[in-house]
């Protein structure tokens, strides 16, 4: 009986020192570690206030290029859904402005029977408040202006927006332009 009991420990003592079964274990040690590591750093990245940052600013950017863009952006075959665009796209003051001035302006679009594109060509968040939900942004961006006669008129301008964040997202609530400094001394 002794014999049977020392059989399966040698078996089991054999099995130990084969290197195959120990270079397995020690492979399983530390893929589960790199797991356990990987899992850690990607659930501490996720929480990282570095990362809700850099979306923030990314959200701000991208609403504040759309909401220039649909304000130099206006054709008069399609007014009213334009002058939609324009509310939808504003909060604060800029938008009471515009809901107030909105008849006597579509007026004189409809008379001038202008097209007006813009495209932005650049932009950039320059200020960021997430607690109070404030940003600023500046636009590059090329305007054309179509007439009913005459050639295009090609315009590139610098725009300095205000945002405000609201329940749908940032609201351009300022807009303005860029003012053009001369670095020459």
């Amino acid at each position: 009986m002794a014999r049977e009991r020392t059989e399966p420990t040698r078996t089991a003592r054999a099995r130990a020192r084969n290197p195959l079964v120990v270079a397995a274990m020690a492979l399983a040690v530390c893929a589960a570690g790199a797991a356990g590591w990987g899992g850690w750093q990607r659930y501490d990245a996720a929480h990282d206030d570095a990362a809700s940052f850099a979306q923030a600013r990314e959200d701000a950017l991208a609403a504040g290029e759309q909401a220039v863009q649909n304000m130099n952006t206006l054709d008069h075959r399609t007014l009213e859904k334009g002058l939609d665009s324009w509310e939808e796209s504003t909060t604060g003051d800029l938008r009471r402005q515009l809901v107030d001035g909105r008849d006597a302006f579509a007026k004189q679009i409809a008379e001038a029977k202008t097209v007006s594109t813009a495209k932005v060509l650049s932009g950039a968040v320059t200020e960021l408040d997430q607690r109070a939900g404030r940003a600023g942004v500046m636009v590059a961006l090329r305007v054309t202006v179509t007439a009913p006669k005459g050639e295009p008129a090609v315009k590139e301008s610098r725009l300095l927006g205000s945002l405000t964040r609201t329940a749908e997202g940032w609201k351009l609530s300022a807009l303005g332009q860029a003012p053009v400094g001369s670095t020459a001394g």
